[in-house]
């Protein structure tokens, strides 16, 4: 290739040519597939072995896409998988270069890139199962807001580790190696947010830790909501419910979030055991009373923000200690799943308080039910776009405003270790603004809520 021939696009097929063994790319897409539930000895494994023999030549990714059309987060787990099997294939048996090869795909790349818009910002989201608002919410608004703050979609990525703590490290070492300046992430857990908190130190990345906080590294700010008050919003609310439901010498259990992962679990926890308890801790002790007549039963916590699990330990202590009647949860899906329990076991509305945030639609139905008091809305679209704002701000190397970096964060577990935050402030939501707050929104729509709650009860409530 002359160095002066003029190029308008040059397509390299390369997959494939660079193993030895002819079957590595097979074995690389079983595996693949295999991670999303498609496995030998089923009709699905034989239809998309087939499908992979009829579409040979295109790319692993549009592939793997038409295998599931309609879940793009599916189709993107089961691509990485793919690159991960056929790297490790090629790790395995070698690969040797055309003579000439690497120094004309230089030239080409060169040219290529030249003036071309590199990633500027990479995001990664946790996981699908601990709150439907990752996939529902977080993943589009923040989509939005770099939309409307002018980047191409080449300059951004947003990827879900899919409760993969290795896969959440890979997608960030990722976007780092593709030239991201700075890195927008919600981490699993402590140690997975360190450990990204140190690579991105390491390589000069600035980290934004959104919506979890990450006590790591010099270049770490932090875009949330008040943990603490919205602890302090679930207290008040379950005390506003245990007197307007008519509880009588309560007996609550307390189910925590994921305080085994997660430091904002452990912030919800100080936040309404300050308010239920007068204690701002992690914990409170079995047998403590309150200043309203309250007892304590017992505490327990999700380990992971583990919905089946939290389940599982209410339906435990419920057992044990039928006397329960009241009861607090650190979010939406905790509260789903002792409301299940409770109706299994013939309770009947408005008649042991449940309480959450994350204002989903199940929650707000369980609200109009009768089942639940309340629950933390969080306006994922404020956080999206004060993320966006930040990272938009410390890319061009100017300082955030006041109005956007309005705060600190302490770790819950060293008060002498802080961050500086943007938070926003969180609302509690019940039947009476539930209209006014995450329906007018867009939030939850009415039809949302009223196909889960029924129509005449979502009538009954003033629900449009």
């Amino acid at each position: 290739m002359s160095d002066t021939s003029p190029v308008s696009l040059v397509c390299c097929d390369v997959l494939g040519a660079a193993a030895v063994d002819g079957s590595v790319l097979e074995r690389a897409f079983a595996e693949a597939i295999a991670t999303q539930g498609v496995v030998t000895g089923t009709a699905a494994y034989v239809k998309a072995m087939v499908h992979f023999d009829q579409t040979r030549g295109w790319s692993p990714a549009d592939v793997i896409r038409t295998l599931f059309p309609e879940d793009e987060i599916r189709a993107q787990a089961a691509n990485l998988s793919f690159d991960r099997s056929f790297q490790a294939a090629v790790d395995r048996f070698g690969a040797l270069p055309l003579p000439g090869a690497n120094d004309a795909l230089a030239k080409l790349a060169a040219a290529g890139t030249k003036g071309a818009s590199s990633l500027q910002v990479g995001v990664v989201l946790p996981d699908t199962t601990s709150s439907t608002r990752w996939v529902d919410f977080d993943q589009p608004y923040l989509k939005q807001a770099f939309t409307a703050a002018g980047y191409t979609s080449s300059e951004y990525r947003i990827d879900n580790a899919q409760g993969s703590d290795a896969t959440q490290l890979s997608d960030a070492t990722a976007d780092i190696n593709l030239g991201a300046k700075i890195l927008i992430v919600c981490p699993l857990d402590g140690p997975t947010g360190v450990a990204i908190a140190k690579l991105a130190q390491q390589k000069g990345v600035t980290l934004i830790a959104y919506d979890r906080a990450i006590f790591e590294g010099s270049k770490t700010y932090y875009v949330s909501f008040d943990n603490e008050h919205v602890g302090e919003l679930i207290g008040s609310g379950f005390n506003a419910c245990v007197k307007s439901w008519g509880i009588k010498s309560p007996q609550v259990f307390v189910l925590n979030g994921g305080e085994d992962t997660d430091p904002n679990a452990i912030s919800f926890a100080s936040g309404y055991n300050k308010i239920v308890w007068g204690q701002p801790a992690k914990t409170v002790a079995a047998g403590t009373t309150s200043s309203s007549g309250y007892k304590l039963v017992g505490e327990n916590f999700a380990p992971g923000w583990d919905n089946t699990k939290g389940g599982t330990i209410f339906q435990q202590e419920f057992t044990a200690h039928p006397q329960i009647n009241a009861t607090i949860e650190a979010n939406d899906g905790l509260a789903n799943a002792v409301i299940t329990d409770l109706k299994t076991a013939g309770v009947k509305p408005k008649t042991i308080p449940t309480t959450g945030q994350d204002a989903t639609a199940q929650g707000m139905a369980w609200i109009l039910e009768g089942y639940q008091c309340g629950s933390v809305y969080k306006a994922v679209y404020k956080e999206a776009q004060d993320a966006v704002a930040m990272a938009t701000i410390l890319l061009a190397g100017a300082t955030p405003p006041q109005a956007l970096l309005n705060g600190t964060t302490v770790d819950p577990a060293n008060s002498s270790i802080t961050e500086p935050a943007s938070l926003l402030t969180p609302v509690w939501v019940t039947a009476a603004n539930m209209e006014s707050t995450v329906v007018k929104d867009g939030f939850d729509t009415a039809a949302q809520i009223c196909t889960i709650a029924g129509a005449s009860t979502s009538a009954s409530e003033s629900v449009p």
